[in-house]
């Protein structure tokens, strides 16, 4: 009897190591993650013109003869159209907030492809004059079409996608008056908001779905005398920046844990990306006072 319970033990002992070791033997997932796309209005004035003309005289003292051609064209107008583009920047933070908090591998994907170049309007215009055929627009790629770019193999190796599109950008320039005092604040601001997606690139799966906003400023303090202090700009875009991509990998991690527990086991730790405010150290022999008080103008 003893010997029977006991096969049955080593069995399910057995098979549970089985299951863990095939858990621990699963592939890290790849991810690869895109600059931020957007799209942009775009207006342009063109002007398209076309002329010929030629013209002949003679004259003597019994006789005249001339002739004359002329032919003209001319078009000119207001031209719109919707750019698509990607964002070189503020996806750098989130990689490295990726890489510093989970296990995953990341993989460099291609950058989008817009296509061959397209003739302008006054191009497509002065080629009607001329010709007297219609130039038919070629269908572009568009950056928001995730699905296409996938399998056009922009994310080869990849086993995912984190998909990033712009949907908002403000800048801020905005002047206070000190009350009380003569001089005043200048605060640059930048705040940004974007969408973004996990995708599978096999089977198109979202694995995650949220929006992130990253937010910086420089302040400066004026006085009467007229003082002209530009903003750091520097500054304003890392903080936004940073802080993009700490809410990116908070809510990334958090989505993870209720839509795949098994991805979810490759988050480290808490990643804190922001940076860390200066705090003045007290010089050697000075005494502590506790009823200093610092202000840091951010």
């Amino acid at each position: 009897m003893q010997r029977r319970t006991f096969i049955p033990t080593l069995s399910v002992l057995a098979l549970t190591l089985g299951l863990m070791a095939a858990a621990q033997a699963q592939p890290v997932p790849r991810i690869a993650v895109t600059d931020l796309a957007y799209t942009q209005a775009v207006s342009e004035y063109f002007e398209a013109a076309t002329y010929k003309e030629s013209g002949q005289f003679q004259a003597n003292r019994h006789s005249a003869s001339g002739s004359h051609q002329a032919s003209g064209a001319y078009v000119a107008g207001n031209y719109s159209y919707i750019a698509q583009r990607e964002l070189g920047s503020f996806a750098n933070d989130i990689k490295g907030a990726l890489l510093k908090g989970t296990a995953f591998r990341l993989v460099q994907g291609k950058g989008f492809d817009a296509g061959n170049p397209q003739p302008t309007k006054a191009e497509q215009a002065l080629n009607q004059l001329q010709t007297g055929k219609v130039t038919k627009p070629v269908r572009q790629p568009e950056v928001k079409d995730i699905i296409a770019r996938i399998r056009q193999g922009e994310f080869s190796g990849a086993d995912y996608v984190l998909f990033g599109t712009l949907s908002h950008v403000e800048f801020r320039d905005q002047f206070s008056p000190l009350q009380g005092t003569t001089s005043a604040t200048l605060q640059y601001g930048l705040d940004l908001l974007a969408d973004f997606s996990l995708i599978n690139t096999k089977t198109y799966e979202i694995k995650a779905s949220f929006s992130a906003q990253g937010a910086g400023n420089d302040t400066k303090i004026l006085s009467n005398r007229g003082d002209v202090l530009p903003p750091n700009r520097a500054k304003v875009m890392r903080e936004t920046s940073q802080s993009l991509a700490q809410s990116v990998y908070d809510q990334f991690t958090d989505q993870l844990g209720y839509s795949d527990p098994n991805m979810a086991r490759g988050v480290r730790s808490e990643v804190q990306v922001t940076p860390r405010q200066y705090t003045p150290t007290r010089q050697p022999g000075q005494p502590l006072q506790p009823a200093d008080q610092v202000m840091i103008l951010r």
